[in-house]
């Protein structure tokens, strides 16, 4: 399974008054993780968007096993399951780079939606953009 890794420092924005990473910035990152992918794979969201198809969250779960601070570099690991029927998975990981203390690990899942609304199965580019790279 291919992994890919995106780097983000931590703000003084992202913490609280301790310096220490608000818990709810760990689903951003998630989502600059599969953004930054997706990017990397030569699309991004707009374009999904474009052809008719968005990829709403429709579950999302975070394993909290240490605490980001404030100036941490961290990396943002990003892998995809694509078996679901109508839609798909990305598995994550969050690490700190200095000494690759792993953060947080969880997921999200996305239905694939087309313009009007309904749940859809997954387009063929992007079915095939993942398998071209290694992530499906």
């Amino acid at each position: 399974m291919r992994i890919h890794r995106t780097e983000y420092r931590v703000i003084y924005g992202d913490t609280d008054n301790m310096g220490v990473a608000y818990h709810a910035n760990y689903l951003r990152w998630f989502e600059i993780g599969r953004s930054e992918l997706f990017r990397f794979l030569g699309m991004t969201y707009k374009d999904i968007e474009q052809k008719g198809y968005f990829l709403p969250v429709s579950e999302a779960y975070c394993k909290f096993v240490n605490s980001a601070q404030y100036d941490d570099l961290i990396i943002i690991e990003t892998t995809v399951d694509s078996s679901m029927r109508a839609g798909i998975m990305f598995n994550y990981r969050i690490l700190r780079k200095e000494d690759e203390t792993e953060l947080v690990q969880g997921f999200t899942k996305h239905a694939y939606l087309d313009s009007s609304g309904r749940v859809v199965r997954p387009p063929r580019f992007v079915k095939d953009i993942l398998e071209e790279n290694g992530f499906a």
